[in-house]
């Protein structure tokens, strides 16, 4: 017996199974009746209205209704969906034992204590016949389950067939008139509608039960006298069969299984036995301890029984129905019928292979358990439960695909379970000494192992390795070292299953899967309430399983789904790509064809594969609410968002993400008062104030409103608001406004017209406003409040805001990979947002000019300095030209001295080639005058395109390390190589490198005159410094790579000086557009400047900014320049007085391209500022950032390289090449 599901309770009396779903009916001896799902083992429902037990229950086949028959002598018919009795059928006299509907017709028919059997109309809620003919209790009466009969029987000894075609045909009513005629004279005249047709009499006792074989004309009936008896009938006789004996007490129930051909029966013995229908033996009996059986129900449509007993109830199944099957490649080996039998995959074509002995003995649950397969071989090995645990050995004869009809005789052994370890070994469980008998084909044992744990079944693990499974762990076991290779905690693992490449292995116990490598390191563990039933691994890495009622994935972070709803239960055994093929319980092959898009779209996320996520949220069809669930719990609810089409759930969505553009879009759409709160609670948290006062206007939620407007200092909307509250009558939202305001004549006025005159006194008199105090003081007359002496007061005014709060400052981020590509909605709706809470937003605070102050004394020291520019000589540094003939071609060699005494020697190799030879740097190929390869060499270092800037330097360079001798007039002049570091020991045949007029000294000097230039306001001047520094560097060699560092460091100094100094001489030349010289201005506060040339640059943007009245970027530059703790007193002074000036009206006159909260840097060439996570280009060599549109253009900071050109890098020293 396989026991499925158990319940304790009181005594269990009627039960019955639902025909589609996993419910039972059980009637209680204490008159509940329980509505039990097995499958899940939980009570769904308990109906408790009859008094006394209820000893018959039954479910109708399709409607939601059950009928119950009980102890008060009363039927009840229920509908389970809503929970109540519907009505109730009163007409028996005494106990009622059984009740059942009829499988077509509206009927029920019940047999009661009171000897009679009544058939109801639960339509029309009547009796429509009353069977008489008992005369004792009857125990059980039941309508057959195709024809017009009813069976009963009767503690009167007898069983009796009923005949109740009568009663069909005035059902089905008659079309002729006068066959009504004949129908109303029987009705009158009281005719019969159901007859006796058969009285079986054979009995010795009362008998308790009687049913039909659900096709044959047979009854069995169960009685007191301890017999179960078989009856056959014909169309005129019944007789008794047969006699089945056995049970020790009177038979309670008996029937005849609807699959299998057998009788089940129960007794008060305490026993279920199990009969065999034709030969009319018993096969098994079943007992338990204390419990007496009562009653049985067979299932209408599965293989499942259920007993009831004194303490419950039992559901179970005689035989296991999962067929034995192995896979190999790309077939199918399994049982089915007493055949073996391969399913092709490929052709999905099935073939006969070779008879199965079939099993002996004659009990039940002998059918093959397992099988085993060795493919080189053909060998088959097939496990069963038969004496207690044996394998059979066949051979598959290579000829014998398709006939499938030689008998052939099997090796056998005793063993609990026996697998192929090997091509031609297999190992069998010996349990009694817990040990593994490896075998070879013929049947002889090899050698023996025993196993490190008590072991109760072996699985393959690999070849030469065995998993064996005991009750609480499985162990990983190498035949051949007698090693433990792994080992894992498990509940107690039913079957194992191998993914093809042997990494994984999942083992599938009773409600859980457990899933882990090839040495059993734990990867994850799945529970389920219903029963785990199969599984297989797809390609992909996913282990697809069935349970009872579904196909589900489980992906190798332990994420589980379900695929497909089933019908039946079927066992997997192989998957290819979108097929899975199972099978059923009849031994039958399906494929299955499954939508895999959702576990595969989990899987991209897990894996991190976020194209392949892009893509398929761009094609696939994947939505739900399971799929948005799993998207949020993972952290992706901006990916989530693009799935769905529900506006609620954008809208909650959108919040999570913190998307308020596309929440608004939904929240306007849904235009509920809970979700614009929800809006506004989000915008308040992200500062978006012009969306927090749309959501709140929406709402109509003043009060917030009114606070909102006193955080943000809107005074004039306040006042709009206190305005409404008076229009609304709401005196607390206007008292509220007033007190917001500090309005205290308001207050006054709003106390005074509510009543509350005393206090309106103490608010007008405290405030000092006399007039109204005694106005209000001779209307209270005798009764003026006296105010408190010797207290100090403070007064309830609100302080005057200072700024106007809009929406907090957003920084640029860069989008992540999902919203990039993704954000269609956010696109459009963005523009469209800006303008809504900007219309209602914008207007400016009222708080008057600052035209008062001062202004003279905020002169501009560098404007004063402009006017002084000294027009010096715009040159570079003066190097000395030499006074040098034009350059003549020095001969090779007197080739022409040809003399027969003086034979000259082979000219050396020149200085200048060992120069270019050994080196890479730029500089010493151009002391050595070999200026294009100098030029290719920075073109690839450093991107250099402009060489006209480097050509007087290249030249001084190539002079300068060279020096010429006059030997006499007529011989021309002869030009030496000047090497660097040379000295008198040095080895007269090793060449040093060139000596270089430009070193890194030079440039410091060149920096500091710069910064004297760029202090005294000489800008020009300072410019030009600063660009020959630029110019020279890439001519400068250096020894140390501590000075290339320095070197490096110099290029960024010197590039944010051009790139400010520029800025700076463009400004002045713009005369006529003050906002540009504002946003000049501004960015030359940005670059990176030493901190006396930075509180210029701010003093100098913060004047600006003020005389344009742009008082916030203004009040910003005063604070920064407070912020360097200036040493001039007036500086600071001017400073602070900008600063309390601003803060008056902070408020910028005209919009300037510049959000100081942003981290940017200036484009080089259009000087706007480029804002953390926009795209831009830099120069390979200064490093100067551009906006993308100036990508190959030149460098207009250092005029020498391209904007982003690929280059190696500055190299400067030999050490860099070593």
């Amino acid at each position: 017996m396989l026991t499925k599901f158990e319940t304790k309770s009181n005594r269990v009396k009627g039960l019955s199974f639902h025909s589609k779903r996993p419910w039972i009916l059980a009637s209680l001896h204490s008159g509940v009746i329980q509505l039990w799902d097995y499958r899940m083992g939980t009570l769904i429902d308990r109906f408790d209205e009859h008094d006394g037990p209820v000893r018959g229950v039954h479910f109708h086949k399709s409607q939601p209704l059950f009928v119950s028959g009980g102890d008060d002598y009363k039927i009840k018919v229920w509908n389970y969906k809503l929970h109540r009795c519907l009505f109730t059928l009163l007409g028996h006299l005494d106990y009622i034992r059984t009740v059942q509907f009829h499988h077509e017709y509206p009927w029920i028919v019940s047999a009661s204590d009171d000897q009679t059997i009544r058939i109801w109309n639960w339509q029309s809620r009547t009796c429509i016949s009353v069977l008489t003919g008992h005369n004792h209790y009857v125990m059980c009466a039941l309508f057959h389950p195709k024809e017009d009969l009813v069976v009963s029987a009767s503690l009167d000894q007898t069983v009796r067939v009923w005949d109740i075609g009568a009663l069909r045909k005035k059902t089905v009513s008659p079309a002729d008139d006068i066959l009504r005629l004949s129908q109303m004279n029987t009705d009158f005249f009281g005719g019969v509608d159901a007859v006796v047709k058969y009285v079986l009499e054979g009995h010795d006792r009362g008998v308790n039960w009687a049913s039909f074989h659900p096709t044959l004309p047979l009854i069995v009936s169960g009685a007191d006298d301890r017999q179960v008896k078989i009856w056959r009938m014909n169309d005129t006789k019944a007789w008794e069969v047969d006699t089945l004996r056995g049970h020790m007490n009177n038979v309670s129930c008996v029937l005849f299984h609807a699959r299998q051909d057998i009788i089940v029966s129960n007794s008060e013995d305490k026993s279920i036995r199990v009969w065999d229908a034709t030969k009319r033996t018993g096969l098994q009996t079943f007992r338990r301890e204390h419990d007496r059986f009562w009653i049985l129900a067979a299932h209408p449509e599965m293989n499942l029984l259920a007993a009831g007993h004194d303490s419950g109830m039992i559901v179970f199944k005689l035989e296991r129905e999962r067929p034995a099957f192995s896979v190999s490649g790309d077939s199918l080996f399994y049982v089915k019928d007493r055949f073996l039998r391969v399913y092709e995959y490929s052709t999905q074509k099935e073939n006969q292979l070779i008879p199965i002995r079939r099993p002996g003995s004659n009990s039940l649950n002998q059918g093959p358990r397992t099988l085993s397969y060795s493919p080189t071989e053909n060998a088959i090995l097939i496990c069963s439960d038969v004496d207690g645990g044996s394998y059979e050995l066949y051979i598959i004869p290579k000829d014998s695909y398709g006939r499938g009809d030689t008998v052939q005789d099997a090796k056998r052994g005793s063993g609990g379970s026996a697998v192929f370890v090997a091509r031609n070994r297999f190992a069998v469980l010996e349990k009694s000494t817990n040990q593994v008998l490896v075998k070879n084909l013929k049947n002889e044992i090899v050698k023996k192992s025993p196993l490190p744990t008590v072991t109760d079944a072996i699985f393959y693990a690999g070849t030469g390795n065995l998993l064996c499974r005991a009750e609480d762990r499985v162990v990983i076991f190498d035949l051949q070292q007698r090693i433990v290779l792994g080992e894992l905690q498990t509940p107690f693992i039913r079957y194992v299953v191998w993914s093809s490449d042997m990494e994984s292995v999942a083992l599938l116990s009773k409600h859980s899967i457990v899933i882990a490598d090839k040495k059993l390191v734990h990867r994850c563990t799945l529970h389920e309430t219903i029963r785990v039933k199969s599984g297989a691994w797809d390609d992909n890495g996913v282990f697809i399983y069935t349970t009872l009622t579904h196909i589900k994935y489980c992906l190798p972070n332990g994420d589980s789904g379900i695929i497909k709803t089933l019908d039946v239960p079927v066992y997997i055994s192989k998957i290819y790509g979108n097929t899975i093929f199972c099978l059923d319980r009849d031994g039958k092959n399906r494929p299955i064809i499954i939508d895999s898009t959702e576990y595969i779209f989990k899987l991209a996320l897990l894996r991190k594969r976020y194209d392949q996520v892009m893509s398929m949220i761009r094609n696939s069809e994947l939505c739900g609410q399971a799929m948005i669930a799993y998207l949020q719990q993972k952290g992706f609810p901006e990916v989530a968002l693009h799935f769905v089409k529900d506006e609620l759930t954008r809208f909650n969505l959108a919040l999570e993400s913190g998307n308020i553009e596309i929440a608004l879009e939904s929240a306007k759409k849904l235009d509920e008062k809970d979700h614009w709160y929800r809006l506004g609670v989000e915008a308040l948290r992200q500062g978006n104030a012009g969306i927090v006062e749309y959501a709140y206007q929406k709402t109509k939620n003043f009060e917030r409103l009114s606070f909102l407007y006193l955080i943000t200092g809107n005074v004039d909307k306040l006042s709009k608001m206190m305005k409404i509250a008076e229009v609304k009558n709401e005196v607390m939202g206007q008292f509220h406004d007033a007190l917001y305001l500090g309005d205290v004549r308001e207050r006054v006025k709003i106390l005074e017209n509510a009543g509350h005159l005393p206090l309106a006194y103490v608010t007008a008199n405290v405030h000092g406003l006399k007039d109204t105090a005694e106005r209000l003081a001779e209307e209270l007359g005798g009764n003026v409040p006296s105010l408190p002496k010797e207290k100090k007061a403070s007064l309830l005014q609100p302080p005057t805001p200072i700024l106007g709060g809009g929406d907090w400052p957003l920084l640029m981020v860069t989008k992540g990979i999902f919203e990039g590509g993704l954000d269609a909605t956010a696109r459009g709706g963005h523009e469209e947002y800006e303008e809504a809470a900007d219309a209602d937003w914008g207007e400016s605070l009222d708080i008057g000019e600052v035209e008062n102050l001062q202004n003279g004394d905020i002169s501009m020291v560098l404007e004063d300095e402009e006017g002084k520019e000294e027009n010096d000589e715009e040159g570079g540094w003066d190097l000395e030209d030499l006074d040098l003939p034009p350059d003549t071609d020095t001969p090779k060699s007197a080739s022409n001295a040809r003399s027969s005494v003086f034979v000259t020697p082979t000219p050396g190799m020149p200085v200048s080639q060992i120069w270019v030879q050994k080196s890479s740097l730029a500089a010493e190929h151009a002391a050595a005058g070999n200026f294009d390869t100098a030029m290719r060499l920075l073109s690839r270092q450093l991107g250099i395109r402009n060489f006209s800037p480097l050509k007087p330097l290249f030249i001084d360079l190539h002079m300068g390390s060279h020096t010429y001798l006059r030997a006499f007039s007529s011989a021309p002049v002869i030009s030496l190589a000047i090497e660097r570091g040379w000295s008198e020991s040095a080895s007269p045949n090793v060449r040093g490198p060139p000596a270089l007029i430009f070193n890194f000294g030079q440039l410091e000097e060149k920096i500091k005159a710069a910064y004297r230039a760029t202090t005294a306001g000489k800008f020009s001047d300072a410019l030009r410094l600063f660009l020959s520094i630029l110019h020279t560097i890439p001519l400068i060699v250096v020894e140390s790579r501590r000075d290339v560092d320095e070197i490096k460091e110099l290029i960024i100094i010197v590039k944010e000086y051009v790139l400010g100094l520029q800025m700076e001489v463009k400004r002045k030349e713009l005369k006529d557009d003050p906002v540009r010289q504002q946003e000049l201005a501004a960015y030359f506060t940005h670059c990176n400047l030493q901190l006396p040339h930075l509180r210029l640059a701010l003093q100098n943007a913060m004047t600006i900014c003020f005389k344009a009245g742009n008082n916030s970027s203004a009040a910003n530059f005063a604070r920064r320049v407070l912020e360097t703790n200036p040493t001039n007193e007036s500086l600071a002074k001017k400073a602070r007085q900008v600063l309390q000036a601003a803060e008056k009206n902070m408020k910028d006159a005209t919009q300037l391209n510049y959000d100081f909260r942003n981290p940017f840097v200036v484009c080089g060439a259009t000087y706007v500022p480029i804002y953390r996570g926009q795209k831009d280009v830099t120069c390979p060599y200064c490093g100067t950032h551009f906006v993308p549109s100036q990508q190959g253009q030149l460098c207009t900071v250092c005029d020498l390289a391209v904007v982003g050109a690929d280059a190696s890098g500055l190299l400067c020293s030999p050490s860099q090449v070593r």
